[in-house]
């Protein structure tokens, strides 16, 4: 069962930056290539989710889409170029040399050659080629905050396998204690200190430890296995991680305010809500565009090849150096009425604009909102930490004076069970409250600013 609940997301702006300049896709072969030999640290396995993900590779591919449509506002600046080549024949009455209609055939053959380059459109493509660039940096800034969510699960995963790797650890011990304690049992049985229905009973508490062992070894198993699908491995055979270090006890929380203050210039969420708080504005200014004159300069060269049947008519070569002309152009274009279609399209990004501020004040009181929930689950987490350290330490001296007083005859098998069974929830509790604690600090410390998967 997966105790650790990723509630949020955090990492400095900076670290978001270089890891979305930095990322390169990687083919699916690559989760088959890479060797799973030898343990794996946290940032290992960050750094492996962070390649080859699915939804990092798919943010990856929506930033290169953004970088196109950039390429595309800036390259509305330079001339087009445009090359056309006609063929007609012509059946029935025409026009004679003497300007009157007779019945001939006639065919004419054109080439030609034209550019168009726009000279001013209201700053409508300006505003566009900086609007697109927003939206990179918006994309960008997406993906960042994409790595860091799979940053958390990852942790998350992380130290749920290392939770229940503990907690198989010490259901092996206790197979191995309930064998000891079955040993001593039987010895005194055969000493006559002990009954038959003793053994057996501890017989049985035995069998019920190695079933719990069991389980205990299949959620350690499930676990390797979710977190080595996070990081898009083949498979969880051979797959380890290295035990992580936790804060001690004596850190202390800053407050809510002060984190959420630092966490406003740090969040790639909020960078990226500013942004399209940006390009929302400037799409109003594209839209305004359609209230100005268009101007645009053209030019094109051309040539011409006509013949008419029964007319004796100039060489192809010669006709198509004598009709070769040259063109330039220079057309203004005035809005008068076009049925409010410009007006509305301003009233529309202007409502646009007014969404995208409502977005960013709905992201900054979510960012609150998860920095409130994070505080108190550090600080709750801490307080569970302390309090399961000394119940533990409680629960392991009472379950072993029990132990003492069944093998000495003054206590029964019942008894000894019970403070087992308490002694073992103890120790359950703290280390869920161990792991738990370490991953809640994490989170606070990554919105305080302190990126460190170490």
């Amino acid at each position: 069962m997966n105790f650790l609940h990723v509630n949020g997301c955090c990492v400095t702006r900076l670290f978001c930056i270089m890891l979305a300049g930095c990322w390169l896709p990687r083919s699916v072969a690559y989760a088959q290539e890479e060797a799973l030999d030898g343990e794996w640290t946290l940032a290992r396995c960050i750094e492996r989710a962070q390649d080859s993900n699915i939804q990092i590779r798919r943010q990856a591919v929506q930033v290169e889409q953004q970088k196109i449509a950039l390429d595309n506002q800036k390259y509305r600046r330079i001339p087009n170029l445009s090359g056309s080549a006609g063929q007609l024949f012509g059946f029935g009455r025409a026009l004679t040399s003497n300007n009157t209609y007779a019945n001939r055939n006639t065919q004419s053959t054109s080439f030609g050659l034209n550019t168009g380059v726009p000279v001013f459109t209201g700053l409508e493509i300006y505003n566009s080629q900086k609007q697109a660039a927003l939206n990179l940096e918006a994309a960008t800034f997406d993906l960042a905050h994409a790595k860091e969510q799979i940053s958390l699960q990852v942790a998350s995963a992380y130290l749920t396998v290392l939770y229940n790797e503990e907690l198989y650890k010490v259901a092996r011990q206790e197979v191995e204690n309930q064998k000891s304690l079955l040993f001593q049992v039987r010895t005194y049985f055969e000493n006559g200190k002990k009954a038959e229905a003793d053994v057996l009973e501890v017989q049985s508490q035995l069998a019920q430890n190695e079933l719990a062992l069991v389980r205990a070894e299949n959620n350690y198993r499930n676990a390797l296995l979710d977190l080595s699908q996070l990081l898009e491995l083949p498979s969880p055979d051979n797959f380890c991680v290295i035990p992580a270090e936790y804060d001690t006890l004596t850190t202390e929380l800053l407050p809510i305010d002060q984190i959420y203050a630092v966490a406003l210039d740090l969040r790639p969420q909020i960078e990226a809500e500013k942004i399209r708080l940006e390009s929302a504005a400037r799409g109003i200014k594209i839209a305004r565009a359609g209230f100005f004159p268009q101007i645009s300069l053209g030019a094109g060269i051309g040539t011409s090849y006509y013949k008419t049947s029964g007319y004796a008519t100039s060489a192809f070569s010669r006709q198509m150096q004598e009709n070769f002309t040259q063109n330039v152009s220079l057309s203004l274009s005035v809005p008068i009425f076009n049925r409010f279609q410009t007006r509305n399209a301003v009233r529309s990004a202007k409502m646009q604009y007014t969404l995208q501020t409502l977005q960013l004040d709905d992201t900054k009181k979510q960012l609150y909102k998860e920095i409130q929930q994070a505080y108190y689950n550090a600080k709750a987490a801490r307080m569970q930490r302390m309090a399961s350290e000394t119940a533990c330490t409680a629960a392991e001296a009472a379950y072993r004076t029990m132990e003492q007083k069944y093998l000495n005859g003054k206590a029964d098998g019942t008894q000894l069970q019970s403070q087992r069974l308490q002694y073992l929830k103890a120790v359950s509790d703290r280390v869920q409250a161990k792991y738990e604690w370490l991953l809640r600090k994490k989170i606070l410390d990554f919105y305080s600013g302190n990126v460190s998967w170490e």
